[in-house]
Order: C-alpha cells, then structure tokens, then sequence
C-alpha cells in the first residue's frame, strides 16, 4: 500500500493531528458549558472542527489527487522563524504595533514576490486591525509602544 502525495490529504492529516492534540491537552481542563465555558470549551471544541476539517480534506485528496508540487524554500524555512522571534523581542522592548509590523513585513519577505509597497500596506493596515480587535476590542494589555 502506498501513501498519496496529494495536497488535501496531507493538509487533511496535519489538520487531524493538531485537533486532536488540542483535545488531547485539554482533556483534563474543565469543560463548562455553552454559557458558562469553562478552560477546556474553547480548546476541545476547535480541536473537533479541526478533527472533522481534517477528515473532510483526508477523504477528497484520497478521491482528487492534486499532486504535491515545488520544493522547500530555504529562504522561508530561515526568515520565517526569524519573524517570529523579532515579533517576540519587540513585543518586549518595544510594544505591540512595531512587533506586528516587524512580523508582517518578516513574514512577507520569506516568500519569492515581495513587494515593499504592498507590503507596507498591508503591515500598516494588519497592524490596525489587530490594534483595535485586540487591544480596543478585548481589551489585552499590551503596550502599544514602548517609550513613548
């Protein structure tokens, strides 16, 4: 028996394997209910629609074979990482908006089409947005920046 190599399969088995090491490390948390969610609501049921996603893409890459295609990229595999821990950093020592345009503008130089205006664009219009869900909206105490 041979494995597919095809793309909704794979994705299908990763998507199957974190949603159920989601339910697996919050299977002692406390569930709660609809109402009232307990530590374990949130984790345990993403975990089951991952599970169930996961399923959905397993079977139609086992019916579709969309072949996998293209190479790893050792300038994502280096940059990639590097982003997160500059959006870590900063976080730390200069606060939320220049850790989420490091983060962005990082992110997008890892791929082969980078262009820095659409990029600035689209680390200024990101950042915005994260600023005001998760900083205004939900009230998270982050420093927006450092210093000033």
């Amino acid at each position: 028996m041979q494995l597919p190599d095809s793309k909704d399969f794979w994705s299908g088995v990763m998507l199957i394997a974190i949603g159920a090491a989601a339910v697996f490390i919050a299977r002692d948390y406390p569930f709660g209910t609809a109402l009232r969610m307990g530590a374990g609501f949130f984790p345990v049921v993403l975990g089951v629609v991952l599970v169930l996603f996961g399923l959905y893409f397993a079977v139609r890459g086992l019916r579709n074979s969309a072949k996998i295609e293209g190479s790893w990229s050792p300038r994502a595999l280096v940059v990639l990482p590097l982003a997160f821990v500059a959006f870590g950093v900063l976080m730390e020592h200069a606060g939320f908006v220049p850790a989420m345009l490091a983060l962005t503008v990082g992110s997008a130089a890892a791929g082969a089409e980078f262009r820095i205006g659409e990029v600035l664009a689209l680390a200024v219009l990101l950042t915005a947005l994260c600023v005001a869900l998760f900083i205004w909206m939900l009230g998270l105490p982050y420093p927006l920046i450092i210093g000033m």
